[in-house]
């Protein structure tokens, strides 16, 4: 006997309950709307281990009210000391009056706190754990000509959305309807890791940054016991068809990769709680697709790494998150409480408007942090003696002169406030 369908009608529902969904729920509750949160797991997700908030996500942390709640667990930093491994030279960088403008520093947080620090301020009952996506349709309404979103979960049952946002991921659900071309791989892959020091650790609150021809690595506290480390790499086609259990990857970290990094990162690495440990594959949503592509349809649209995925050379993906929560639910906001009744054209340009003010924003983050991993790869790759002194001259020339100062600039962007709309 078949189960019968059971169907449901929400006004504004989000698919994925991580940074991105979390804070839309929260943002669009900030300006009057309810929503529902469709969370595929049983529970709040903790991979991921750890995410650097840059001045640009502080601040759409600010506009939802929930910083507070990090920054008395959590100091920040302002010095990165950078080590070039073939060279070694060191150079410290201090972000205060650079990079930061505002003096706000950069924090690095526990994934699973800053999700609970978004979901413990939403209504009970907002997010709704086990829901599956398995496939979204357009249906007519019975008494307009405009239609309705129907999600079909697996289990049967069928939620009818007025508005629909998909943060479901790199390998969005949402995205794939809309018509978005899939992520491409970087061919790099990102290890990370948090160690625990029981005694403490003793290291000053300060990032540090290993670099080589086709790596990169660093670490920085997270508070008096515990280290966030990472190391990006090219990937063979052997590897990225592997899967690797958790003691193989910190193995494979301390044997292969960093053999011959400084004693530090191995010891913050060899410290490590393997149950932290994950391997990525790098993927990233091409620029080209986020200024032309179907990034919103109708009353549906993406955020977060649905809707713009990219390397962790510039590791700004979860800020970025933060900033399109804002942006969102400032423009959605105004439409939706438009009494008595609530146009599904004014959606649609609400929608529309928020696409074209992040498009050009995430589409720069996307480039810009490719571009920033190849440049210091110096270029990454196999090449020939002729071609070295082009990509010198392109890394160090061009890079820091044209590419840098934009960095500066994604660093230290402004979302605005939620109560205007330019």
């Amino acid at each position: 006997m078949e189960e019968e369908e059971e169907e449901e009608e929400e006004e504004v529902v989000i698919v994925g309950a991580g940074i991105a969904g979390l804070a839309i729920a929260l943002a669009l509750e900030r300006v009057g709307v309810r929503s529902l949160v469709l969370e595929r797991s049983h529970e709040l997700r903790a991979s991921g281990t750890a995410i650097s908030i840059f001045p640009s996500g502080w601040r759409a942390l600010q506009v939802l009210g929930v910083d507070h709640k990090l920054s008395s667990i959590y100091p920040s930093y302002n010095t990165v000391r950078s080590t070039n491994l073939e060279t070694g030279e060191t150079r410290e960088l201090s972000l205060t009056g650079t990079m930061d403008r505002v003096g706000i520093g950069v924090r690095t947080v526990h994934r699973k706190v800053l999700l609970h620090a978004l979901a413990e301020d939403l209504p009970h009952g907002t997010i709704r754990f086990s829901s599956k996506l398995v496939s979204i349709n357009m249906e007519p309404q019975e008494d307009s000509s405009s239609n309705v979103i129907a999600l079909h979960l697996d289990g049967g049952t069928i939620i009818k959305a007025k508005v629909l946002i998909g943060c479901d991921g790199v390998h969005s659900v949402v995205a794939q309807w809309l018509g978005l071309s899939a992520p491409v791989d970087s061919d790099r892959s990102a290890i990370r890791g948090l160690a625990e020091f029981p005694e403490g650790h003793g290291f000053r609150f300060e990032g540090k940054q290993y670099r080589s021809r086709d790596k990169r690595a660093g670490f920085v506290p997270l508070n008096d016991k515990e280290i966030y480390w990472f190391i990006t790499h090219d990937t063979s086609s052997r590897e990225r068809e592997s899967t690797r259990h958790p003691r193989l990857i910190l193995r494979h970290v301390t044997h292969f990769l960093a053999a011959d990094f400084p004693p530090t990162f191995l010891h913050v690495v060899g410290s490590s709680d393997p149950r932290t440990v994950t391997w990525t594959h790098m993927l990233l949503r091409v620029p080209r697709d986020l200024l032309f592509g179907w990034t919103h349809r109708g009353c549906a649209t993406v955020a977060g790494d649905a809707m713009h995925p990219m390397t962790q050379d510039l590791p700004l993906g979860g800020c970025a998150a933060l900033e399109d929560a804002v942006v969102l639910a400032r423009h959605l906001g105004p439409a939706l409480n438009v009494s008595p009744r609530r146009p599904p054209a004014e959606v649609e340009k609400a929608i529309a408007a928020y696409v074209k003010e992040r498009r050009w924003r995430v589409a720069g983050l996307v480039a810009g942090s490719y571009i920033s991993g190849w440049a210091q790869r110096g270029g990454g790759g196999v090449m020939s003696r002729m071609w070295r002194w082009v990509v010198r001259f392109v890394c160090v020339r061009v890079f820091a002169r044209y590419v840098s100062p934009r960095i500066v600039d994604a660093i230290n962007y402004d979302c605005g406030n939620l109560n205007t709309v330019d």
